[in-house]
């Protein structure tokens, strides 16, 4: 154990760790910022959210330090693969069963934990995915050559990944299903896949796909709510639509155009003082940009840029398919996820309800980010030490 914590410090990835770490810290200087008004407005003590954060970072940080110390290769175990699946389905069942959200969307997203408050099962299946999928396709890999696998011994988790996906569409967080998505195509064509079969592996896929859209259609009378034809209505026009479902963009526009490039100051935005409603969440990036301006651009896409560029990377330089897929995992999750929620922010896409990694409020996104980095590290740490032996 001794040899074992030495090589990990002489081989522990400092620049990923530091790098999440500083994000982490920003994004509660910002939600400090961007709450006051709004706990002020729902009558709690003013750095209600900041305090609530800095647990969710305590907790999170602990989370990491498990999953950094533990060796990535036991994710491939049958008994894990499995433990994994049985905690995938309770969440589910107990959403379905007795959850809460949105009722403006029909949401039905969120879990009352006792003594840990709200937890969003779908943020848990971005991270199943993607250990799940690298699992499995690595164990086909061992016993077949990816050339020779048939559909028929890839049924179990296109059939796992198809319910999942059901399962989170049906709680209506399209965000998610767009990253659950990404995140499944990342993994397979890291997988070493032949092209060809890869194709006609999300052909069938993109058919399964066609018939969960067809469900919902069915037992929801229709896919687009209210809600969610507005925030298509907001997206083309917002400006049209400023005092009912555009608001939200307008003034999030407002928040980025008052930044200007130097911005206002920290702590000085003028958006967060009741226009821009729960800033301190999905629309936290506008307030970065009304108060900190191009500064605070930087030190989040930078942060973030990284971390993806990092994941990638790891994935290109190992020669371990179980760690590749991992890893590609990884990074297309962070990246799916902030482009989608900087593309409702600017209004590049519609709005979606996705937190922007590490920055936003929210305890289940940070404990499952910090969960799936301590996973990056110990990938990293050991891609390393295989580096190092086959230079030797």
């Amino acid at each position: 154990m001794k040899q074992y914590l030495k090589r990990y410090a002489q081989n522990f990835d400092y620049p990923l760790f530091f790098t999440v770490l500083l994000l982490s810290l920003f994004g509660l200087v910002m939600i400090y910022s961007s709450s006051i008004m709004v706990a002020i407005r729902k009558e709690y003590d003013p750095d209600y959210y900041y305090q609530k954060q800095v647990i969710n970072l305590t907790v999170a940080f602990l989370g990491f330090l498990v999953t950094a110390f533990f060796p990535y290769k036991h994710y491939a175990n049958k008994n894990i693969m499995l433990l994994l699946t049985v905690v995938l389905a309770v969440l589910f069942t107990w959403v379905k069963v007795a959850g809460n959200g949105a009722e403006e969307v029909g949401s039905q997203s969120w879990i009352s934990v006792p003594g840990l408050g709200n937890f969003q099962p779908s943020e848990y299946a971005k991270l199943f995915i993607i250990l799940y999928f690298a699992a499995a396709f690595y164990r086909k890999g061992q016993r077949y050559t990816f050339e020779k696998l048939q559909p028929t011994e890839i049924f179990y988790p296109i059939f796992l990944w198809i319910l999942v996906v059901a399962g989170v569409a049906f709680e209506t967080d399209l965000g998610a299903v767009i990253i659950l998505c990404g995140i499944a195509i990342s993994v397979v064509a890291a997988s070493g896949i032949p092209f060809k079969t890869f194709w006609k592996f999300f052909g069938v896929l993109g058919a399964f796909g066609a018939a969960i859209l067809g469900m919902l259609w069915l037992f929801k009378g229709e896919l687009l709510t209210g809600n969610r034809k507005g925030r298509i209505q907001s997206y083309i026009n917002p400006f049209d639509y400023e005092d009912g479902v555009g608001h939200q963009v307008v003034n999030s526009y407002y928040a980025i155009g008052g930044g200007g490039l130097e911005g206002r100051g920290l702590g000085q935005s003028i958006q967060k003082l009741g226009y821009l409603p729960e800033p301190q969440t999905d629309f936290i990036m506008a307030i970065i940009m009304e108060e900190l301006g191009i500064w605070g651009v930087l030190i989040v896409l930078g942060g973030l840029g990284f971390i993806v560029y990092k994941g990638f990377s790891i994935a290109l330089r190992t020669k371990d398919p179980l760690a590749r897929m991992i890893a590609a995992g990884i990074a297309s999750w962070i990246a799916w996820q902030s482009f989608i929620n900087l593309g409702g922010v600017t209004g590049i896409i519609p709005l979606t309800g996705v937190t922007l990694p590490f920055i936003s409020y929210g305890g289940t996104s940070i404990i499952l980010l910090s969960l799936a980095m301590g996973i990056l590290v110990n990938v990293s740490m050991f891609e390393k030490v295989a580096r190092k032996n086959s230079q030797s």
